[in-house]
């Protein structure tokens, strides 16, 4: 991992990108903090050239986005359209949506047509992968859902963005994923896992909980990941401060492993 390969998705500061005045605020903040590119989620604003104008304006790249599953699966050559307007080559399938998982059958079906988008994707240039949660630990026949689709989709048209704290929330360990989607890697989803003494798990900037950074980091860049992305769903801290933690412990990461 490089110091320009660390980004942030929006995501976690989704209560500051509301409209373009905010946006333009946040983008400003992201990157004074040292962050040098995004993830576009969760953004209030939808135009893309906006978007863009308002990256490149900081000097930000913008290297992911996540799309809405229904318009990845119903309408890939918008998707396509529209990483083209923001500049970059990354989307990520975030989530099931109302598409079923609940069995084998219904996996492969959506294995099946995560494929379909992912070449058409491909076809315009761009990459499809896919981001978990801790449901896609669900086993069918002793195969976790994660397992399912992603051994039943060609590599090519459908990669992994992993996400280290619903892999350990699912009961695996984040080290072990990214060490088996070698070459299929793209993107990294980094949060800590914290348990505090009252049991409770919490969503934690990265070095300050459970994960083995180290091994994790390590293994990703093994597998070729391109885009390591901070993302924190929510924290006990005002939001900037949480993203300069996680951006500082990594960059401490980039000096001691010289990956």
């Amino acid at each position: 991992m490089r110091p320009e390969q660390i980004a942030l998705t929006l995501y976690t500061l989704r209560d500051y990108c509301r409209d373009v005045t905010s946006l333009r605020s946040t983008l400003k903040k992201v990157k004074e903090i040292g962050y040098p590119a995004i993830q576009v989620s969760g953004v209030g604003v939808q135009d893309p050239k906006v978007i863009r104008e308002l990256a490149e304006d900081v000097g930000l790249t913008i290297c992911a986005t996540h799309e809405p599953p229904n318009k990845i699966l119903e309408e890939p050559l918008a998707v396509v359209e529209r990483l083209n307007a923001l500049g970059c080559k990354h989307t990520a399938f975030p989530h099931p949506g109302s598409y079923a998982i609940d069995s084998m059958e219904a996996c492969l079906e959506l294995s099946k047509r995560l494929e379909g988008s992912g070449k058409l994707l491909r076809d315009g240039g761009k990459q499809l992968s896919y981001h978990n949660h801790e449901l896609e630990f669900v086993r069918y026949e002793n195969q976790s859902i994660l397992e399912l689709i992603l051994t039943n989709t060609d590599a090519k048209f459908l990669q992994a963005e992993l996400d280290t704290f619903w892999v350990q929330k699912g009961g695996e360990d984040p080290v072990a994923w990214c060490r088996k989607m070698k070459g299929r890697l793209p993107l990294l989803h980094l949060k800590d896992y914290v348990v505090t003494l009252e049991r409770e798990i919490l969503f934690g900037e990265v070095g300050i909980g459970s994960l083995d950074w180290d091994s994790i980091i390590q293994e990703a860049d093994a597998a070729g990941c391109e885009w390591f992305i901070v993302e924190q769903d929510s924290s006990t801290r005002d939001p900037f401060e949480s993203i300069k933690m996680s951006f500082d412990f990594l960059m401490q990461q980039t000096e001691t492993l010289g990956v």
